[in-house]
Formats: structure tokens, sequence, C-alpha cells
């Protein structure tokens, strides 16, 4: 079954793409194809975020208050509950395993995640925060069939 996944995920030209970002090895570009089939279901990054288990859920509640009689926004902040639960389990456990062992072999999105520990963020946050990158490189690197750059995990784009 191995054999005829790889075979199959060959066709197509991005796995060709795929397989140029670091931990993303043959059976994880043949995934990723056979999961999101093409990367403009997604119009951002958020999108493939939430598709992938990714995504923030905030909840709140009383955005409006009346202030003598004028109706005005709250300033009372969204609270944050977590990743989204609604989400394809397969395309998070893609991401999941490429960031955790991203994040423990030499490259640069080692050198990223030691960068965000250093800053304070907790290693499992930090993972996440790989994990997000990554889907957001895939996509990109899919979507406009460029080459992988390493450019591409600039602090501030995180």
């Amino acid at each position: 079954m191995r054999r005829e996944l790889l075979a199959e995920s060959q066709k197509h030209d991005a796995w060709k793409l795929l397989r140029e970002i670091p931990f993303i090895g043959p059976i994880r570009a043949a995934l990723l194809i056979a999961l999101l089939q093409t990367p403009h279901r997604f119009r951002t990054k958020r999108q493939l975020w939430s598709y992938s288990g990714f995504g923030i859920e905030t909840h709140s509640s009383a955005e409006q208050r009346f202030v003598q009689g004028e109706l005005q926004r709250a300033k009372k902040p969204a609270s944050v509950r977590g990743l989204n639960r609604n989400h394809n389990h397969e395309l998070k456990n893609v991401f999941k395993s490429a960031a955790t062992v991203a994040a423990s072999k030499a490259g640069p999105f080692k050198e990223f995640y030691d960068a965000l520990v250093a800053k304070g963020i907790r290693p499992e946050m930090a993972r996440l925060i790989l994990a997000r990158k990554m889907a957001a490189i895939t996509l990109t690197i899919w979507k406009k069939a460029a080459r992988f750059d390493a450019q591409h995990l600039k602090p501030q784009t995180a």
C-alpha cells in the first residue's frame, strides 16, 4: 500500500515541491496531497490552520454596552478557549509529527524552535507555533509553486 501511495503521489507536480521542505518526507508529502487535494481551497493560512486543527478559538460576550444612554464597544478582550476541535485529524498529525521531529533535529526549523524557547515560550507552545509555521510554508510553496527558502522562517512572521 505504501508503494502505491508513493507511486500515485509522484504523479503530482506538487510532490517534488513539498519534498523540498525539511522534514516533509515522501510519505508526508503524499499524505498532504491526498488530504488537501489542492491548496486553492484555502485563501489564507488561517483557513488552513483551522482545517488542520491549529486555529485558535476565542469567545466573547457583551461586546457592546450602554454608557450614558449611548451604545459603545466594551473594552473587555475576547477570552481564548484553545484550539478548534472540528478539524482533520490526519492532517493535524502530519504537521504535528513533522514539527516534533523538526524541533529535535538540526536544521532551520530547529533554530526557529530554539529561538522561541529562548524567548520564554513553553516548549509545547513553541511546537504548536512551529507546526503552524510549517503549514503556512507548505501552503505558500504549493500555491506559488516556489522553492523552500529558510527566509520564510523570519521570527516576525510567526
